[in-house]
């Protein structure tokens, strides 16, 4: 039976990972509480510890803004940890299952963007979750860099839950209409990834985009929350110079999925049909 260690299991994807990846394996999850992300020799003595056969990282620093005044803190658990895990999981033998995402592109394209465009990060979160990916490459050994984008879901703090309780609290709001990207569910992320291990041992080591199909904008999602929630909030499209934030975004972040399908025969679902999903669970 195999050991799967699970770094992260009570954030939004980890949450998710933990109920897929039972079927698996032994899931032995690793939370904030016990590891100390930041410290690299914590996180050795704990894989050293499990042998795992499978390290899933789903743990990460993901409050855009704020890595811009604390890009040190960012870097740690975003690059650092994730080079710690690679160097670990190659010296006993195993997978790292890692999870990226798009703002590692500069949001330039006007077609969704394959795993082998060219990066550049806009924003101290993206640089730091560039340089994780980087360093894992680096590293050499069994790994599958899964990059995902616009991630929402029932659990933890994203745009879903901030626009339902606005909403529900407002008459009118203003979202931004002029980037583009793929809202996805981290129920979809999860089960996608347990798909892909079940294919274990033929699993072919690299970055693969991991995100629903279809395209949007954060004005549009907004709307299709709002109307699958039964809400009636006033919404206003405005541009992203109207709402200024610390760190910039990119435009376009849009990932093709064609390695995803053509490598592993998977195919995300539509951002509309999985948002649906999600807000019908939400109610049962």
């Amino acid at each position: 039976m195999k050991t799967i260690v699970l770094f992260g299991p009570n954030g939004q994807v980890g949450w998710e990972l933990q109920r897929v990846l039972c079927s698996l394996g032994q899931v032995i999850t690793v939370s904030s509480k016990q590891v100390d992300i930041s410290d690299a020799a914590a996180i050795r003595q704990m894989i050293q510890q499990t042998q795992a056969h499978i390290i899933v990282n789903a743990a990460a620093y993901t409050a855009v803004d704020k890595a811009e005044v604390e890009p040190h803190i960012a870097m740690a658990v975003n690059a650092m940890a994730a080079e710690v895990m690679a160097q670990e999981a190659k010296r006993i033998g195993a997978l790292l299952v890692h999870y990226s995402t798009d703002y590692v592109y500069p949001g330039d394209a006007n077609s969704p963007y394959a795993e082998n465009a060219q990066t550049g990060p806009l924003c101290q979160y993206g640089r730091s979750k560039l340089a994780g990916d980087e360093a894992i490459q680096a590293v050499d050994g069994d790994y599958l860099i899964l990059r995902t984008s616009w991630v929402y879901g029932t659990r933890g703090q994203n745009f879903l839950r901030t626009m339902q309780r606005l909403m529900q609290d407002k008459d009118a709001l203003s979202i931004v209409s002029d980037q583009l990207g793929s809202p996805t569910w981290s129920r979809t992320i999860a089960e996608v990834t347990g798909q892909i291990l079940a294919q274990q041992p033929a699993v072919e080591s690299g970055v693969y985009h991991l995100s629903a199909e279809g395209q949007t904008n954060w004005y549009a999602f907004a709307q299709e929350i709002r109307d699958l929630s039964g809400l009636t909030c006033a919404l206003t499209p405005i541009s992203t110079e109207q709402y200024p934030t610390p760190a910039a975004r990119p435009a376009y972040s849009v990932l093709a999925g064609d390695k995803l399908a053509s490598t592993f025969g998977l195919v995300c679902p539509d951002w509309r049909q999985a948002l649906a999903l999600c807000l019908a669970y939400e109610r049962e």
